[in-house]
Order: C-alpha cells, then sequence, then structure tokens
C-alpha cells in the first residue's frame, strides 16, 4: 500500500509536468518502476494503460483552456499512433539502446538552443507559414515509435520539435502534444496487449499511476495557461538538457567528480536562462502598462476607462 501511494505520487507530480511542460510523464513513471524491479516491457505497458486515461483527461482540460490546435493534432496523432503500436509490438526483439545515445544528443543539442532562443525575446515570423504534414508526419512516427520502446518520449520528442519550429505558441504546442498522446497511448496498449498478453499490465500500479494524473490534469493545463512563454521555453529547455546530459556522460564513461562538474555548470546555465526569461517578461509588462496607461490617457479620459482595460487581460497577459 506505501509503494502504490508513492507510485499515485509521482503519478501527479509527472502529469503536473507533463500538462505544464508537454513531456516526462512517462519519462517519470517509467524509471520508477525500472527502479523498483519491473521488467522493461511491463514497465512500458502499464504506464501507457495509464496514459489512456491521463492523456484523455489532460487533452480535455488543454481543448478547455484553448491549448490545442486540432489541425497539428490529426496530422500528429495518427503517425504517432502507428509508430507506437509498431514499437510496442516489437519491444521484446527491438533495443533502443545503440540508438539512445544519438537521440540523446539530438535532444540536447534543441534543449541547449531553447534556453538560447527563451531567454532572448522573442520575435514573431507571420510569414513562416502554418506547420505542414510532411513534418508533422515522420515526426510523429518517430516519437510514437521511441515512446513505446522507452516507455516514454512522445513529449520529449515532439514538444522539442514543434517549439523550436517557431511557428506555434509554447502553450499550443504543450496543449496539442498531450493531446494527441491519448490516440498514440492506445494504439500502444494495444500493441502490448498483443505482444504480451493481459499478464503484461500491472493493474495496481497502472490505478496508481492514473488516480495521480487524473488529479493533476487540470491543474497543469490551467497552469499552462497562465504561465508566459518566456519562462515555459526556457523550463523545457532546462529539462530536456538536464535529462538527456545524463544519458550522453553515461555513454561517454565520465567518472569521478566530473559529472557533478557538468551538472552544475548546466544548472547554472538553467537558472542563467531562467532569470533572463524573468527579466524579458517584466520589461514586457511595463513596456504594455505604459502603451495602455498612454492610450487611455488620449482615447479614454474617464476615471472608469482603467479599470476597464485591465479587465480585459487575458489571463496569459496577467
Amino acid at each position: 500500500m506505501r509503494k502504490l501511494l508513492v507510485i499515485a505520487l509521482v503519478g501527479l507530480a509527472a502529469q503536473l509536468v507533463d500538462g505544464a511542460l508537454g513531456m516526462a510523464y512517462g519519462l517519470t513513471s517509467s524509471t520508477l518502476l525500472l527502479l523498483v524491479g519491473v521488467a522493461p516491457a511491463a514497465a512500458s505497458a502499464s504506464v501507457h494503460l495509464a496514459e489512456i486515461g491521463t492523456t484523455l483527461a489532460a487533452g480535455a482540460a488543454h481543448w478547455r483552456f484553448g491549448n490545442v490546435d486540432w489541425r497539428v493534432v490529426i496530422r500528429i496523432a495518427i503517425p504517432g499512433a502507428v509508430g507506437a503500436f509498431a514499437g510496442a509490438t516489437f519491444l521484446s526483439s527491438l533495443s533502443t539502446e545503440a540508438a539512445a545515445p544519438w537521440m540523446a544528443a539530438i535532444l540536447f543539442t534543441l534543449g541547449a538552443y531553447l534556453l538560447v532562443r527563451f531567454s532572448r525575446p522573442l520575435r514573431r515570423n507571420p510569414t513562416a507559414g502554418r506547420l505542414r504534414g510532411r513534418f508533422l508526419g515522420p515526426l510523429g512516427l518517430v516519437a510514437g515509435f521511441v515512446d513505446a520502446t522507452g516507455g516514454g518520449g512522445w513529449g520529449p520528442v515532439a514538444t522539442p520539435a514543434l517549439l523550436v519550429s517557431g511557428r506555434m505558441e509554447p502553450r499550443k504546442v504543450i496543449g496539442s502534444v498531450d493531446t494527441s498522446e491519448f490516440l498514440v497511448a492506445v494504439s500502444a496498449s494495444l500493441g502490448f496487449l498483443i505482444g504480451l498478453g493481459t499478464e503484461g499490465f500491472l493493474l495496481p500500479i497502472v490505478l496508481a499511476l492514473l488516480i495521480g494524473g487524473l488529479i493533476a490534469a487540470p491543474i497543469a493545463a490551467w497552469l499552462v495557461r497562465i504561465v508566459p512563454a518566456q519562462m515555459l521555453g526556457a523550463a523545457v529547455g532546462g529539462v530536456i538538457v538536464l535529462t538527456n546530459a545524463r544519458i550522453l556522460m553515461r555513454t561517454a564513461e565520465f567518472d569521478g567528480a566530473l559529472p557533478v562538474l557538468v551538472y552544475l555548470l548546466l544548472a547554472a546555465g538553467w537558472v542563467t536562462a531562467l532569470l533572463l526569461a524573468v527579466r524579458l517578461v517584466r520589461r514586457a509588462r511595463r513596456q504594455r502598462a505604459i502603451a495602455e496607461a498612454a492610450s487611455a490617457a488620449q482615447g479614454a479620459p474617464e476615471a472608469d476607462s482603467a479599470p476597464e482595460e485591465v479587465a480585459a487581460l487575458s489571463a496569459a497577459d496577467r
């Protein structure tokens, strides 16, 4: 019972992170299950079965808060489901260990790029156009396969790629990735059911993860709506960098005090990026307040005009 309560709390924390950053539910949950001795295939199967409920709740909450681009969801979820089914079906015979360092290097580079991008002023590019199916399709296929074979990976692969494209708001990237993961989780669970049978699913663990995730899903969807894009992007970048640095250092066989030094340097870079993002957010709010005050003084001198303008601000602006 104590172990199940801990797993439920982990499910809650993992869903808070996943719903706010668009990644890490499967990664966090699978890591815990592997630490307590669950077989990799059974861990991934149980996590994906729990994700059917958590992603459904997260998708509904993100839709309620206006965080979903359904065009992107459709174009990434279908190939993602195909990749997840293939990865789940052949997990027992396929290994991603050899590809892990290469994937970690790509994600580490994307994470570092995000740290730099979101620690500087964001500039919209209205001529960039919309994301095309020829980009979303292969991305979903790869992300779905990695997610099923690694026990997590849909968010860490899909979210950075969409954020780096610069064609979607961070909150809509996260909402769309979380919503599309429902179909991926269903497809992966079917693949595991075919490959492992019902004994591959550890139902008490599934239930504990599900309860924690369902509690956290609406909170995370609300959180991603009010957190500024600068802060969100910097936070995502730091998570990606630190997560994948561990894999790279293990592959390079770093030992002694070197890994600690690397982690300290990366953490310092993450904190610096977050501080720069905070400064940019405050500067943008000051400039907006000055512009609104000037507009109120010129066009609406009445005393009641300023409160009306303040009331019209969106939750994200506040």
